[in-house]
């Protein structure tokens, strides 16, 4: 027990100040460190049940022409007329669904809707009318705690059944860039590719958590999204078929910030690190190093790093187009700022192919290519090159942005398609055409012969 209470205590230091000292959550066994036999097989019998394994079926792009891939995945049901969760990344782009449960039975399913920003997705079963599914049941990751026993089920490597075992051991763990709503839940239990999707249950046989992310850091680190966020999200993609996040344009900082070594000497709010041209917050009057105290009244504190989510996600579903009363401190003032928040929209371009020219073409997205939307807010740009292939030949390269085609200016992946038509028509006649581009900020023109066939070869 002395070893332990020391391997706990060690866990807790190791996953830094936000996390909570480790407990007992009322639902588990008296020893928090070990899951028994019994309470093991307890815990299976109630989700492993309504545990899929998803075959899926992606359009893919980014080569340059348009092909299919088939991927694999997880997923658990949770209605007993199929509704199932799973990851965005497992079923983005799906032509088809097809999902096994572990009595054998295979249905077809459809995406109802999922959500980039935190990786997850609500689908459907294709039940047979008067048929029904076993369910899982979400717990509370509130609950959760450092040295928490879990199991996590799913399909690994497409192996289609199959659970690993092992403990909480981070309960709020801050990943940079893997999203700004999530504060993941940290197990060492096993997780591999296609486990993705799956439950992370605790001994009660609650799911806490929906597996999305495994041994990132080359170790044996896994990270789930807190079953207390993932049943708003899932709610809403049910409702709605997407999350309508709004976006007021704030850049958070924490009060102590210990990866850039700045400390602010105060002890609620949060900082505001910077906010986007344009956006709601710069228009409403927010300035750079304001500290925001309270959003409609609400008290919001960034202490450190790992609070920043909840804030985010605060902001985030305020209603568009309504008002939202921002308390700042500036200084020595406090003021009461109204910003509108607006529609966050699309996180990712549309994307199409262009066979002839030997390419995909994708619309810019200020959150998917910051980089490219820095030097012209609006276009397309190319995503995929196809080897051997017509634009292989020229000096176009991927990531240019094309903002002319012949004599037609180029802002939407319509204008593309409109001028691609309009070339391939005449190909007979007209075989190279002149495509100006940005690349790096520089503007310059490229010839593109496309009067061979690759599809022909």
């Amino acid at each position: 027990m002395k070893n332990l209470l020391f391997t706990c205590a060690a866990l807790a230091l190791a996953c830094g100040g936000g996390c909570a000292l480790p407990r007992i959550s009322r639902n588990l066994p008296a020893d928090p460190g070990r899951m028994d036999m019994s309470t093991m097989m307890r815990a299976r019998d109630k989700v492993f049940p309504a545990l899929l394994y998803i075959r899926v079926v992606k359009s893919n792009l980014s080569s340059g022409e348009k092909s299919a891939r088939e991927t694999g995945g997880s997923g658990f049901i949770i209605s007993e007329d199929g509704y199932f969760a799973t990851n965005w990344h497992v079923v983005e782009k799906a032509q088809e669904l097809r999902c096994l449960l572990s009595d054998g039975r295979s249905f077809a399913a459809d995406v109802i809707g999922s959500d980039k920003d935190t990786d997850l997705a609500l689908c459907r079963l294709r039940l047979p009318e008067g048929e029904t599914v076993p369910r899982a049941v979400f717990g509370s990751s509130a609950d959760i705690a450092v040295c928490d026993p879990v199991l996590v089920m799913g399909a690994p490597w497409g192996l289609s059944r199959s659970i690993s075992s092992g403990i909480i051991s981070c309960s709020e763990r801050y990943l940079e860039g893997a999203s700004e709503y999530v504060l993941w839940l940290q197990t060492d239990a096993s997780i591999s590719p296609g486990n993705s999707g799956g439950p992370v249950v605790n001994a009660a046989g609650e799911v806490v958590a929906v597996t999305a992310r495994g041994a990132i850091y080359g170790g044996n680190l896994g990270f789930g999204i807190p079953a207390d966020e993932a049943q708003i999200i899932l709610g809403q993609l049910r409702e709605n078929g997407r999350m309508h996040w709004s976006w007021t344009g704030v850049t958070l900082q924490p009060l102590h910030d210990f990866e850039r070594n700045i400390t602010f000497p105060h002890t609620h709010g949060v900082m505001v690190a910077e906010t986007e041209p344009g956006s709601p917050a710069r228009l409403a009057g927010v300035l750079d190093h304001d500290r925001v105290t309270a959003v409609n009244g609400r008290p919001v504190t960034g202490r450190a790093i790992e609070n920043l989510p909840e804030i985010r996600r605060i902001l985030g579903l305020l209603p568009k187009g309504e008002p939202a009363v921002l308390t700042v401190a500036r200084g020595a003032e406090t003021l009461e700022i109204s910003v509108t928040p607006r529609e966050k929209g699309s996180v990712e371009g549309d994307e199409t192919d262009f066979k002839r020219w030997g390419f995909t073409a994708k619309a810019i997205n200020k959150f998917d290519n910051p980089n490219l939307h820095f030097h012209r807010e609006t276009g397309v740009f190319i995503f995929g090159i196809k080897y051997p292939g017509n634009a292989q030949q020229s000096d176009l390269g991927e990531g240019d942005i094309i903002t002319r085609v012949g004599g037609r200016d180029i802002e939407t992946l319509g204008d593309l398609r409109a001028a691609y038509d309009e070339a391939v028509a005449g190909v007979a006649q007209q075989h190279r055409i002149v495509f100006t581009v940005l690349r790096g900020g520089f503007q310059r023109q490229v010839v593109l012969d496309f009067a061979r066939d690759y599809s022909r070869r």
